[in-house]
């Protein structure tokens, strides 16, 4: 019975155990750059201003 080997999701390449789901430490940080700009957002209804976050306290006078 043949298994199929995982591939990276960045480039394609069969995945290595060291990088769990990627290939090589390369594609992990191009994923994680993704992940921190904002590219695996999920669209949604906008968020109006003071619905559920605290107000900013600026202590400096």
């Amino acid at each position: 019975m043949m298994t199929k080997s995982a591939k990276c999701p960045i480039c394609g390449q069969p995945a290595s155990p060291d990088y769990r789901s990627f290939c090589s430490r390369r594609c992990a940080d191009v994923d994680l750059g993704r992940w921190f700009g904002g590219n695996y957002r999920i669209p949604g209804q906008p968020v109006a201003e003071g619905d559920g976050e605290k107000a900013e306290i600026n202590d400096e006078t």
